[in-house]
C-alpha cells in the first residue's frame, strides 16, 4: 500500500511540472502571438493591394514582351514552397500543412512526381525533417529562415524562385502555408506564386486601361520582383503568427488536460491513503483484542 502511494504522489509531481511547463510555454507564444499578429495584419492589406494590381497589369498585358514572369507554359516540373516551423508542440499545425503539400502533389501533380520532377524548398526545420525522411526531392537553402526572420532573408528565396522559373528550371510555383486568423483558427492554403495569376474576365465588363508613367515595361521590370518578394514575405509572416497561435491553444489545452488528470490523480491518492488508514486502524484493534483475549 505504501509503495502505491509514492507512486501515485510521483505521478502527481510529474504533472505538476509538465503542467508548469505548458503554462510558461502558453505565456511566451501569447506575447511572440502579439508581435507576429500585428505584422502580419499590417502588412495583409499592403500586399493584397499590390497582387491586384500586378493580376491586373498582367492581365491587361498579354503577349507583350517582358511577361516571362507570367508566362503559361507546360506543367512538367513543378516547385511547392512550403512554410512549416522550427519547433514542434504546436498540435497539428505542421502536420496539416505536410498533409495539404502531399494531397496537393496526389492530386494535380501525381504524373510530374512519379517522373521525379517535383520539388520542395522547405521553410522550417519540420516540414524539411519530415520530407528528407520520406525521400521527396527536397532542398534545404532556406530551411532556417525563421532563426533570422527578416525581409531580406524571405527577399533571397524569393530571387531563388524567380530566377529558376526564368531559366525554366520550373513551370509553375506555388506555396503551401498557414493563413492567420485569429489564435485558435489557421486556414491552410496552396497558393499560386509564379507565373503570375492573372485576373479572371467577366462577360460583360469592360476591360481596365491604365495610363503608365513611366512606361509599362520600365514599370513591369520594376514592380514585379517586388511585389513577389512581398506575397512570399507575408505568406512567411501568416504562418509565423498561426504556429504561435497553434502553440498558445496547444499549451492551454495541455494546462487543462494536466488538471484533469490531477484531479483523478488526488482522487485515486485519497482513496488510498483512507484504505492503508483503515487497515491500520483494524490492524491495531485485532491487536488489542488478541491481547486482551
Amino acid at each position: 500500500m505504501a509503495g502505491q502511494l509514492k507512486e501515485v504522489r510521483n505521478r502527481i509531481k510529474s504533472v505538476q511540472s509538465t503542467q508548469q511547463i505548458t503554462k510558461a510555454m502558453k505565456m511566451v507564444s501569447a506575447a511572440k502571438l502579439r508581435r507576429a499578429q500585428d505584422a502580419i495584419i499590417q502588412m495583409r492589406p499592403y500586399a493584397q493591394k499590390l497582387q491586384e494590381m500586378l493580376s491586373n497589369i498582367v492581365s491587361n498585358s498579354e503577349g507583350e514582351a517582358g511577361m516571362a514572369l507570367a508566362a503559361d507554359r507546360p506543367v512538367e516540373k513543378v516547385l511547392l514552397i512550403v512554410i512549416t516551423s522550427d519547433r514542434g508542440l504546436a498540435g497539428a499545425f505542421n502536420a496539416n500543412i505536410i498533409k495539404l503539400a502531399k494531397a496537393r502533389i496526389a492530386e494535380k501533380y501525381s504524373d510530374q512526381y512519379k517522373k521525379g520532377s517535383v520539388t520542395i524548398w522547405n521553410i522550417g526545420k519540420k516540414g524539411y525533417e519530415h520530407f528528407a525522411k520520406n525521400n521527396y526531392k527536397t532542398d534545404a537553402s532556406f530551411k532556417d529562415i525563421f532563426l533570422h526572420l527578416t525581409f531580406e532573408n524571405v527577399q533571397q528565396a524569393s530571387a531563388a524562385a524567380r530566377k529558376a522559373f526564368e531559366e525554366k528550371q520550373f513551370d509553375v510555383v506555388e506555396m503551401v502555408y498557414s493563413q492567420f486568423k485569429n489564435a485558435a483558427t489557421q486556414r491552410f492554403e496552396v497558393e499560386r506564386f509564379l507565373p503570375i495569376p492573372r485576373v479572371e474576365k467577366k462577360a460583360g465588363k469592360t476591360k481596365a486601361d491604365f495610363i503608365y508613367d513611366p512606361s509599362k515595361e520600365e514599370l513591369i521590370a520594376e514592380l514585379m520582383p517586388k511585389i513577389l518578394n512581398t506575397q512570399l514575405y507575408k505568406a512567411v509572416l501568416d504562418s509565423n503568427a498561426s504556429e504561435h497561435g497553434a502553440r498558445m491553444t496547444a499549451m492551454d489545452k495541455a494546462s487543462e488536460n494536466a488538471n484533469e488528470m490531477l484531479r483523478s490523480l488526488k482522487i485515486s491518492y485519497n482513496r488510498a491513503r483512507q484504505a492503508a488508514i483503515t487497515t491500520e486502524l483494524t490492524e491495531i484493534v485485532s491487536g488489542a483484542a488478541a491481547l486482551q483475549g
